[in-house]
């Protein structure tokens, strides 16, 4: 099978695209408006392209870019392309090790269209539409914690400064409440969506049953396991899930005497990896969990406090991948029979 690897820079306005079937031959095919009206426009043009060039397989490759690449990879994949979404840091790593070193827009399409044609890639492919918007509330939800937090820091900034009356704190305690409002109404959506859908209701009732698994990690490590099990087929190992969330451990040494201390990659989502860690300290001190276990035995071995911590938070997110993958109930005595080493 012949591929045409269509490699597309995403801005909220505009989309540079570039094609080729090899990364010699990937050309810069044009600017498109990143609008729905100009999704046929821009496939046709490809499809045309890869009629010339006698290809049977269309590869869309993209960055993530805040959302506003979604609506294109839904159009694609709805019209039996291949969608492809990379971690830009993985692109631009193998961009230098290709000695690629100039960037703009044109520059980053055809980038793109040659990544795609340098190996296997993970393919794309849309969450089930409950659990889609399950996200979008998700992340709603952060987003209205995050302005009010926004909020209280400014009215504690006045407070401190002997600022805090008239306009200004009328307006922020204003805001305070609308924000509180709103929160209440997703919350109240949340709730409602998760009963409405017995799956997600199954799910979360077996994911609450992992040690470190509480009422504000659980649909967030919900919707992490649906998206891997869609980018993979339901196929994705425990290692790649690791990466994929950024906790990945990443060892630095070199020859005799480069000897960096290892750190975890952190190339996924930031506020998971938050909710996890701190589902590790409160997990860890749960008597005789299987995570407690498990996080004793690592200071045993001699491993600092926070490395341990890091280690059990990677093993919150594979036993809730274990759980989520097989449907099945937390088994803690299997958890605790299993020794694993970690070097990290």
């Amino acid at each position: 099978m012949t591929l045409l690897s269509v490699g597309i820079d995403v801005s909220k306005e505009t989309l540079h695209v570039a094609y080729g079937s090899t990364p010699e031959e990937m050309t810069f095919l044009g600017a498109f408006a990143n609008k729905s009206d100009s999704f046929q426009t821009l496939a046709e043009a490809v499809e045309s392209k890869a009629q010339q060039l006698g290809c049977d397989q269309i590869l869309l490759v993209m960055e993530p870019t805040g959302g506003y690449e979604q609506r294109l990879a839904c159009f694609a994949h709805q019209r039996g392309w291949l969608v492809s979404l990379p971690n830009p840091h993985q692109v631009r790593q193998w961009a230098e090790g290709q000695g690629i070193r100039a960037k703009t827009d044109r520059q980053d399409g055809l980038l793109l269209g040659q990544y795609g044609l340098q190996g296997p890639v993970l393919l794309w492919q849309p969450l089930a539409e409950h659990v889609a918007l399950l996200s979008d509330l998700l992340d709603r939800r952060q987003d209205l914690e995050h302005m009010r937090q926004q909020e209280r820091n400014r009215a504690e900034a006045l407070q401190g400064q002997g600022r805090y009356y008239g306009v200004a704190k009328s307006s922020i305690e204003n805001t305070l409440a609308r924000l509180e409002t709103s929160l209440q109404e997703i919350e109240q959506a949340i709730t409602e969506h998760v009963k409405q859908h017995p799956d997600l209701t199954q799910q979360r009732k077996l994911l609450r049953q992992v040690p470190g698994v509480g009422e504000k990690n659980v649909l967030p490590l919900l919707v992490l396991c649906a998206r891997w099990s869609s980018l993979t087929h339901g196929q994705g190992t425990a290692k790649g899930l690791t990466s994929y969330a950024g906790l990945d451990p990443q060892p630095y040494d070199s020859g005799r005497t480069v000897h960096k201390r290892a750190r975890i990659s952190r190339k996924g989502n930031p506020t998971l990896r938050h909710l996890l860690f701190m589902g590790a300290l409160g997990g860890i001190r749960s008597p005789n969990s299987a995570l407690r276990h498990f996080y004793n035995r690592l200071l045993a071995a001699g491993k600092p406090k926070m490395v341990a911590l890091v280690a059990a938070s990677r093993k919150i997110l594979l036993w809730a991948w274990a759980v989520f993958r097989n449907q099945s109930p937390f088994d803690p005595q299997r958890a605790q029979a299993r020794q694993i080493t970690y070097s990290i």
